[in-house]
C-alpha cells in the first residue's frame, strides 16, 4: 500500500521589539546571562504585566501580510506547565480568542500540494497566528544545568498551520516563503543562529488517496529548516515502515536528534487540558480601535511573491533576475528608479546584477577594469542587510548606470570597452561620457573605415576568407576576431560582421 504525508507546522517567531513582551527589559542577543532581567520576566510575587504596544502591531500586522482575519476581540491566557525555563510556571499565550485567524501562504514550489491559491501555487493555509512570551534557555554542562532568563518574557508570535504541506521538501519551501514574508514586513530579522525562529512539526500518514487524518506525532528540537526537512523525511518513513509492519502508530511528542539523524519519542501527547487554560487575570482583553487597525494598514508591504511578479510582468525580467531584486530588496528598489527611464529595462537589469551587484560584494582591492564580472548569483552578492549601505556609499549617481547603458545600446561602446568604463565609473565616480573620452574608448561605427580594416584583414588572411566562401562559416568569426584586434577592440563588432560577410559574398 501507498502512503501519503499529512504535515502542518507551528513557527514560533521573535518579533522585532526594544523591549520585551510584559516589561521594559532590552529584548537583545548576546549579554551576559541573567543580566537582562527584572521582577516581571522573573515572575516574582507581585510583579504585573504590562502589554508591548509594538508586539501588539508587529502581531496584527503579520495577520494583514498573511491575509489573515483580525477578530474584533481577543484575550490573554495562562497556560500552566512546571519547567524551570519558566519562572512564573505558566506561560501567558493566547487560547480560544488569539489575534489573528484563518489566513494563508501561497508560495512557489513545483512538486505535489494538498491545495492550491488564487494564483494558483501551492498554498498552506493559517490556523492562527497568536502573541505569546518566549521561556529561557536551559544550559545543560557536564555535571550540572543552568538557566538563563534573558530570553524570558521575549515578545513570541506563534504561526499555526493546517496539515496542508505534503512533503518534507514543500514543508521547506513554506517555511522559506514565510520567513521572507516576516523579513520583508519588519516582524523579525528571523536569524535562526539566535534562536529567533523555531519549528515543532506534527505529521501524520495516510493511505495514499483517503482522507482521514492518521495519528499525529509532534516533533521538537527543530532549529533549522532543514532539520525540519531531515526530520521528517526520518519520521515518515519511520512510520510507513510501522505501519507496514502491521503495527499501529500512537499520538505522541518526539524529539529530534540532528547528530543521530532520527526521532526519540519524549513522551504521549498532551492535551489542551492538561495545560489548565484560563483567562489572565492580570491582562485586559483586547479590542482594537479602528483607527489602530489603520495605522497598523499602513505598515504593510509588498509581499515578495507579487514583488517578484510585478517585476517580470512590468518590466520583462526573466525568473532569475525577479528572483535575486525580491530577495534584495534595496537592489531592486535602485533598479526600479532607473527602469522607467531605460530604453531596454533588461538590459539595466544585467548590468545591475553582473556588474554593479559583483563589485558591491567584492573586496576593495577587486575589481580591475580588466576582470570580468561574474555571473548574477548568490554566492557572488553583497547580502541585502548591507545592499542599502553600500549602494549610499556609492561614488555615482544612478543616472550615470542609464547612460553607460545607453552608450552600449547606441554603438558608441563595445561590451569589453562599456566594462571598462563601469569600473572606472564605480572607482572614481566620473561620467561614462567622460571616462569614453579621457580613455578613447569610442567605438568605431564609421562605414568607411571599418570597410578600410575589413579590407586589410580579408588581404591579410586569404585562407580563412575562402573557408567561408566553401561553407565554413565559422571562419567569420575569425575574421571578425582580427578586426577586433586591428581596430584595438574599438570597432562595432556587429556592422564589422555585416560588412565581412557582404564583401565575401560579393
Amino acid at each position: 500500500m501507498d502512503y501519503e504525508a499529512v504535515i502542518g507546522l507551528e513557527t514560533h517567531v521573535q518579533l522585532k521589539t526594544r523591549s520585551k513582551m510584559w516589561c521594559g527589559c532590552a529584548n537583545a542577543f548576546g549579554a551576559p546571562p541573567n543580566t537582562l532581567v527584572c521582577p516581571v520576566c522573573l515572575g516574582l510575587p507581585g510583579a504585573l504585566p504590562v502589554p508591548n504596544e509594538e508586539a501588539l502591531r508587529l502581531t496584527a500586522l503579520t495577520g494583514l501580510l498573511l491575509h489573515c482575519t483580525l477578530p474584533p476581540r481577543a484575550r490573554f491566557d495562562r497556560k500552566s506547565y512546571f519547567y524551570p525555563d519558566m519562572p512564573k510556571n505558566y506561560q501567558i499565550t493566547q487560547y480560544d480568542l488569539p489575534s489573528t485567524v484563518n489566513g494563508y501562504v501561497e508560495f512557489e514550489y513545483a512538486g505535489p500540494c494538498h491545495r492550491r491559491g488564487p494564483l494558483g501555487l501551492p498554498m498552506v493555509r493559517i490556523t492562527r497566528a497568536h502573541l505569546e512570551e518566549d521561556v529561557g534557555k536551559s544550559l545543560h554542562f557536564e555535571r550540572h544545568s543552568g538557566v538563563d532568563f534573558n530570553r524570558a518574557g521575549v515578545p513570541l508570535l506563534e504561526i499555526v498551520s493546517e496539515p496542508d504541506i505534503a512533503s518534507p521538501d514543500m514543508a521547506y519551501a513554506y517555511l522559506t516563503a514565510l520567513k521572507e514574508i516576516l523579513v520583508r514586513g519588519g516582524i523579525s530579522d528571523c536569524d535562526m543562529e539566535k534562536g529567533m525562529v523555531r519549528c515543532d512539526v506534527n505529521v501524520s500518514v495516510r493511505p495514499a488517496g483517503t482522507t482521514a487524518l492518521g495519528a499525529k506525532i509532534e516533533i521538537k528540537n527543530l532549529n533549522s529548516f532543514s532539520g525540519v526537512r531531515r526530520a521528517l523525511e526520518y519520521e515518515i518513513a519511520r512510520q510507513v515502515e510501522v505501519l507496514r509492519a502491521g503495527g499501529t502508530l500512537h499520538q505522541s511528542t518526539r524529539r529530534w536528534d540532528d547528530t543521530a539523524g532520527v526521532t526519540e519519542e519524549m513522551r504521549t501527547k498532551e492535551e489542551a487540558h492538561d495545560y489548565r487554560y484560563f483567562p489572565d487575570p492580570d491582562l485586559m482583553p483586547l479590542a482594537p480601535e479602528p483607527a489602530w487597525l489603520e495605522a497598523v494598514r499602513a505598515r504593510v508591504v509588498e509581499l515578495p511573491l507579487d514583488r517578484k511578479r510585478r517585476f517580470m510582468r512590468d518590466y520583462g525580467l526573466p525568473a532569475g533576475d525577479a528572483e535575486v531584486f525580491k530577495h534584495d530588496v534595496p537592489l531592486g528598489d535602485y533598479f526600479e528608479r532607473l527602469a522607467p527611464r531605460a530604453r531596454h529595462p533588461k538590459a539595466l537589469a544585467n548590468w545591475i546584477l553582473n556588474n554593479l551587484r559583483a563589485r558591491l560584494a567584492a573586496p576593495a582591492t577587486a575589481g580591475a577594469p580588466d576582470t570580468p564580472a561574474p555571473d548574477a548569483s548568490p554566492e557572488t552578492t553583497a547580502r541585502p542587510a548591507d545592499s542599502a549601505a553600500a549602494l549610499a556609499a556609492l561614488k555615482f549617481p544612478p543616472e550615470h548606470l542609464l547612460e553607460l547603458v545607453a552608450l552600449v545600446e547606441e554603438g558608441t561602446l563595445s561590451s569589453s570597452a562599456a566594462q571598462r568604463v563601469f569600473h572606472e565609473m564605480f572607482d572614481t565616480g566620473q561620467a561614462p561620457r567622460a571616462i569614453v573620452e579621457r580613455l578613447g574608448l569610442a567605438q568605431v561605427s564609421d562605414t568607411a573605415a571599418l570597410e578600410a580594416l575589413c579590407d586589410q584583414v580579408l588581404a591579410a588572411h586569404p585562407g580563412p576568407a575562402a573557408d567561408y566562401r566553401a561553407g565554413k562559416t565559422a571562419a567569420l568569426n575569425f575574421l571578425k576576431g582580427q578586426v577586433m584586434k586591428l581596430s584595438r577592440s574599438k570597432a562595432n563588432p556587429a556592422l564589422a560582421g555585416e560588412i565581412l560577410e557582404r564583401k565575401l559574398r560579393s
